[in-house]
C-alpha cells in the first residue's frame, strides 16, 4: 500500500536576502548563487512539514506495519544543475512560521520566516544553534537523509524513513524538514557543496502553494498484502506463459476519499479444452504470490496523461489474494482530484535465475479520481 499527504507549510530561506519571507511561494528552491570571482556565495534551503497525526494513529491501530517513507518534491524547472550530485534532508529543531510573503514582494515581506528569523523580524526570535544561522536541524547518525541526482533526473524521492521514525518513535518534535546541500553549518567548509565556489546550479521544486498536479508529498509505503487462497487453484507454468490480465468491477471513476478493493484475474489466452460442465472463461486461478525471491503480482499506478508513476512496482504494491480471486486496497485520498490514472501490472514466475520471466500488462485499465 502506498499513502499520500501532503504539506502541512514549506517555505524557501534565502542568504541573500536574510529577513524575507517566501511562505506563499509556488516554488521551492536549494539554490547557489556565486559571484564571478569566486568570493561570495549565496544559497538558500527548504523548510517542509507534514503533520503525521494519521499516520501514526494509522501504526497505532495496526493498519501500517512496517513502513517506508519517502519525501517527493516535483520538478519545477531547474537551471544550470551539475551532472551529479546530492541533497540532504535533516529533522528540523526549532519551531517557525510558513508567512505570508513572495519572494518578488517589494517591499519585501518580512513576517514569517527567514534566514535570520523564526517568525519574523517583529517577533525578533533568532534562529539559534546554527552559525550564521539559515535555519536550524539535527544532524548525525539516522537524522539525515539524501538523493542523488543525474543529468536525466531532476523528480526527487528520498527514502527518509530514518527522520520519520525519529519523529514517531523518539521524544525528537516533529517540525518538519530541512532539505539542504552539504557543507557545515554557515557555509563555514569550502570543501562541501554549499560552501566551495564551484557552481552547481539551482534546484526548483513546486510547493504546497502550487497551481499544478506537483504540490510535495511524503509518501508511506508498507507491505499489506495477504494471501489464503481456499479452493482456488494456481495458474500452471503453462498457463502463465502465456496470459491475459482482466479486471472485475472497475468503475470509470472513484471519489478522492475512497478505500477500495480493485479484483483483477488472470487467465491462459487459449485455455486448453477440458471436459467440464464450467467453461474455462469462468474458472478463476490466482496469480503467483509474493516472495523474498522477487516472485509474484505487483500494481503499478500511473497518471494517464503524462505517465508520471504515481506507485512503483514493490514491496507496497503486491497482488493479495483471497477464496474469490486476486485483488488489492487502494485508499485514493492524497490523488489528485479530476485527474485520471492507469493500473499496470506485472507478473515474475519461474524458479532459478535461468527460467524466471517478468511479464508486464499494461492494457489501458483507466479509472477518475473526482470530487
Amino acid at each position: 500500500m502506498h499513502f499520500f499527504t501532503f504539506a502541512d507549510k514549506d517555505s524557501t530561506l534565502y542568504e541573500a536576502s536574510s529577513s524575507m519571507n517566501s511562505g506563499l511561494d509556488e516554488v521551492l528552491e536549494v539554490r547557489k548563487d556565486v559571484s564571478p570571482t569566486g568570493t561570495v556565495v549565496d544559497v538558500s534551503r527548504i523548510l517542509i512539514k507534514f503533520n503525521l497525526s494519521e499516520i501514526s494513529q494509522s501504526i497505532v491501530n495496526g493498519v501500517i506495519t512496517n513502513p517506508k517513507y519517502y519525501l517527493n518534491l516535483f520538478d519545477a524547472k531547474p537551471t544550470a544543475l551539475a551532472t551529479s550530485q546530492s541533497l540532504y534532508a535533516y529533522p528540523v529543531s526549532q519551531s517557525w512560521t510558513m508567512g505570508d510573503g513572495r519572494s518578488y514582494d517589494n517591499p519585501i515581506t518580512d513576517e514569517g520566516c527567514s534566514w535570520t528569523y523564526k517568525f519574523g523580524t517583529l517577533d525578533g526570535t533568532l534562529w539559534s544553534e546554527v552559525s550564521a544561522s539559515g535555519g536550524a536541524w539535527y544532524s548525525g547518525s539516522g537524522y539525515e537523509a539524501s538523493h542523488s541526482f543525474t543529468h536525466k533526473s531532476k523528480d526527487m524521492r528520498m527514502d527518509v524513513t530514518d527522520i520519520v521514525n525519529k519523529w514517531l518513535t523518539s521524544n525528537v518534535e516533529n517540525e518538519g524538514f530541512m532539505v539542504k546541500r552539504s557543507g557545515s553549518v554557515g557555509n563555514l567548509n569550502s570543501n562541501a557543496d554549499e560552501g566551495s565556489s564551484t557552481e552547481l546550479g539551482n534546484f526548483s521544486f513546486f510547493s504546497s502553494d502550487t497551481h499544478t498536479k506537483y504540490p510535495p508529498t511524503l509518501e508511506v509505503e508498507w507491505d499489506d498484502s495477504k494471501w489464503s487462497t481456499g479452493s482456488l487453484s494456481p495458474l500452471t507454468s503453462t498457463e502463465l506463459e502465456d496470459m491475459q490480465i482482466y479486471m472485475k468491477g472497475l468503475r470509470p471513476d472513484y471519489n478522492e476519499k475512497s478505500k477500495t478493493k480493485f479484483r483483477l484475474v488472470g487467465k491462459a489466452r487459449f485455455p486448453a479444452r477440458t471436459y467440464s460442465t464450467t467453461p474455462a472463461d469462468l474458472v478463476v486461478k490466482y496469480l503467483p504470490s509474493g516472495s523474498a525471491s522477487g516472485d509474484g503480482a505487483f500494481y503499478s499506478i500511473v497518471d494517464a496523461e503524462t505517465d508520471d508513476v504515481v506507485v512503483p512496482y514493490g514491496s507496497g504494491s503486491k497482488i493479495s489474494c483471497d477464496s474469490t480471486g486476486n485483488y488489492f486496497n487502494l485508499d485514493l485520498n492524497g490523488y489528485q482530484p479530476e485527474r485520471y490514472y492507469k493500473l499496470n501490472y506485472k507478473v515474475v514466475s519461474g524458479s532459478g535465475t535461468v527460467d524466471k520471466t517478468q511479464q508486464y500488462f499494461e492494457e489501458g485499465f483507466t479509472f477518475k479520481v473526482s470530487q
